[in-house]
């Protein structure tokens, strides 16, 4: 009987060591899933950092919309402005040049008054101070200058190519916020304008270099 005991024992033994070895497999694993689960957090957190924040699309897009408005406000003035140079001016190329012009320029506010359809917004201008000052320019342009010489023509181009290039910075500039933001459709609308203002641009000083400019030079003071 007390030989029959002893493995009773043994066994007791055996089962406890056997029971302890499985809490502390169960321990390590535990602590291994932790470290996992703080890694994976960890990388999460990363992850989240280096994506542009909600806020920032929308002030890129309340940026995009204010300088919208301002392009809106140069086109219209523009458009305003140019039948009063094109009275002014003294070639009948320069005159015809500027009468194209308005008629694009009608077609440009058009596809600017789309892209504010295409944003789910009504068109709306705010002031361009710069614009507004080139228009005044060209005024004194006209006032400074005799009528009927090639030098006011002259004049004319200087001020109108000003213009131009505001407006081809504008207009390059948004095209390229446009895609960025997605608005694929508005920077399609916005290339189109682009075009025709370099085109213009190029037109204007194919005739100041071929002809005007030429001209002016051979004008008497």
């Amino acid at each position: 009987m007390a030989k029959a005991t002893k493995p009773a024992g043994k066994s007791a033994a055996a089962t406890k060591t056997t029971a302890g070895k499985s809490m502390m497999s169960k321990g390590v694993a535990s602590k291994g899933a932790a470290q996992k689960s703080t890694s994976t957090k960890q990388a999460g957190s990363k992850t989240g950092a280096s994506r542009p924040g909600k806020s920032e699309e929308t002030k890129l897009r309340e940026l995009f919309v204010e300088e919208l408005k301002d392009l809106y406000y140069a086109e219209k003035l523009l458009l305003k402005t140019m039948p009063k140079l094109a009275k002014a001016a003294t070639s009948e190329e320069l005159r015809m040049a500027y009468q194209q012009h308005i008629t694009e320029s009608e077609g440009q506010v058009e596809r600017l008054n789309q892209v504010f359809e295409q944003l789910g917004m009504s068109p709306k201008a705010k002031k361009c101070e710069a614009m507004t000052g080139l228009v005044q320019e060209a005024e004194h342009a006209i006032s400074d200058t005799d009528k009927g010489t090639a030098t006011r023509d002259a004049a004319l181009i200087i001020s109108s190519q000003k213009a131009e290039h505001y407006e081809i910075a504008s207009y390059g500039s948004l095209m390229a916020l446009a895609k960025v933001m997605g608005e694929n459709q508005v920077a399609q609308l916005l290339s189109q304008n682009l075009q025709e203002e370099k085109n213009t641009d190029e037109k204007l000083s194919q005739l100041a270099e071929s002809t005007i400019n030429i001209k002016a030079e051979a004008e008497p003071q």
